[in-house]
């Protein structure tokens, strides 16, 4: 559950005073007002980032940047949390303008290509990240183009990015799930399914990945269910993927009986499934 924002602004100003009595110096003694809205801005800034509401933070730096178009701070948080408000398209104008600041980063043109192909403008990401350099290796930047690779079916550079990507994060989850996605789209289903079971070892609440293995281990028509923690819910939704892909398969008693198995484990009403079983009628 989310901490309301004011209790944390609340908290953040007790500790805020609690630091400025206690680091002083001369600027903070002849300029306490300024001092302290300094420190004030950075702290708050790295909330709004974190743990506030992303449509709450967009409001935050749109008003802080309307009362202060210099800081550049301001609009980055501002391009962020519209990314994460899930509306990068509006995003897209604000890194544009980002990157004409003479502080802009490379970083800032990376995070402009995430936002772009977000925005489904895969040309475009293309051209902004060549535009950083080479010795710019980070797991954001490799597992972009990873992305672009893949969308272009370069399948072996794809796979040297994603490889490449898993190894510059301690949380590969993610890019283990979306390159064992790849695999699966290209037929690879043995490779995939070890890579879905990679990712969930990482963390076991990704459900995707947990999905997909099912649909990885179904393909290759093993209908058994993957020995990986899974909740009832879980179960039974992973039973309903293996019994359409076995249906799709040919192989429709088996489909059946699974889509059955999903109903009865599901722990509330499973209406997907009960409308599939009728179509098999």
């Amino acid at each position: 559950m989310r901490t309301p924002l004011l209790n944390v602004v609340c908290l953040f100003g007790a500790v805020g005073l609690v630091a400025c009595s206690q680091t002083g110096g001369p600027f903070a003694k002849k300029n306490p007002e300024k001092a302290m809205n300094v420190v004030d801005a950075t702290n708050l800034n790295d909330i709004m980032l974190t743990i506030a509401d992303p449509n709450e933070a967009v409001n935050y730096f749109k008003t802080a940047l309307e009362k202060d178009p210099t800081r550049i701070e301001f609009r980055r948080g501002l391009a962020t949390s519209l990314v994460r408000a899930k509306r990068a398209t509006e995003a897209l104008p604000v890194y544009k303008k980002l990157l004409e600041h003479e502080e802009a980063t490379d970083e800032d043109r990376v995070n402009y290509a995430d936002a772009l192909i977000r925005s489904n403008d895969w040309k475009a990401a293309e051209a902004e990240l060549n535009k950083v350099p080479p010795t710019v290796e980070t797991f954001k930047r490799y597992r972009l183009e990873a992305m672009i690779a893949d969308s272009q079916k370069k399948w072996k550079k794809a796979d040297s990015f994603y490889e490449t990507a898993s190894e510059l994060t301690t949380q590969p989850a993610s890019v283990l799930n979306n390159w064992g996605y790849s695999k699966l789209t290209r037929g690879d289903y043995k490779a995939a399914e070890a890579l879905f079971m990679e990712a969930v070892s990482y963390d076991q609440k990704l459900f995707t990945a947990k999905n997909n293995l099912a649909l990885a281990r179904g393909s290759q028509r093993n209908y058994k269910l993957p020995l990986i923690q899974l909740t009832q819910l879980e179960r039974a939704q992973l039973l309903y993927t293996l019994g359409l892909t076995a249906v799709k398969k040919g192989d429709k008693a088996i489909g059946r009986g699974l889509i059955e198995d999903a109903i009865e484990t599901h722990p509330r009403h499973f209406e997907a499934a009960v409308r599939s079983l009728e179509a098999l009628g």
